[in-house]
């Protein structure tokens, strides 16, 4: 069964991050930049939240407010879900599911080393049903 650490040895292990001080329009700017629905939010290197298109949707644009005058720190998630490089691809995929995130920051020994998207935990799962589909054919075609 594939793990989380499967899916970074494809992927990498960058981690696109930003500063909880930054202003939510520079955030915005950044994901947008970077082609990205979510960043995680560093201090000092260390974890303290993920800011996220949704965030910034919900807690900006709905309640009318100004991103160019608020802070990341004032509208990011803290309560963090995170996974473990060891997790089966499956498991996550049913945490994401369930709590309805769609990225998660992955965690070894308490030191962040990636992050999974809902994307990248479909992608693996597809490519895996695509290779045992393809061992199944050659068994039956034999």
């Amino acid at each position: 069964m594939k793990t989380v650490s499967d899916i970074l040895a494809k992927k990498g292990t960058e981690i696109l991050s930003i500063s909880p001080t930054v202003t939510v329009i520079d955030a915005v700017k950044a994901m947008a930049q970077q082609k990205v629905g979510a960043l995680l939010v560093l201090e000092a290197g260390k974890l303290k939240g993920i800011v996220s298109e949704q965030d910034y949707t919900r807690k900006v644009i709905l309640t009318c407010l100004n991103a160019e005058h608020m802070l990341v720190q004032d509208i990011m998630t803290r309560q963090v879900v995170v996974t473990r490089p060891d997790q089966p691809v499956q498991e996550v995929m049913a945490i994401m599911t369930e709590r309805r995130i769609r990225h998660l920051p992955v965690m070894h020994n308490g030191e962040l080393v990636g992050l999974v998207s809902i994307g990248d935990l479909v992608k693996e799962i597809i490519s895996e049903q695509q290779f045992i589909i393809a061992q199944l054919e050659n068994y039956i075609h034999g």
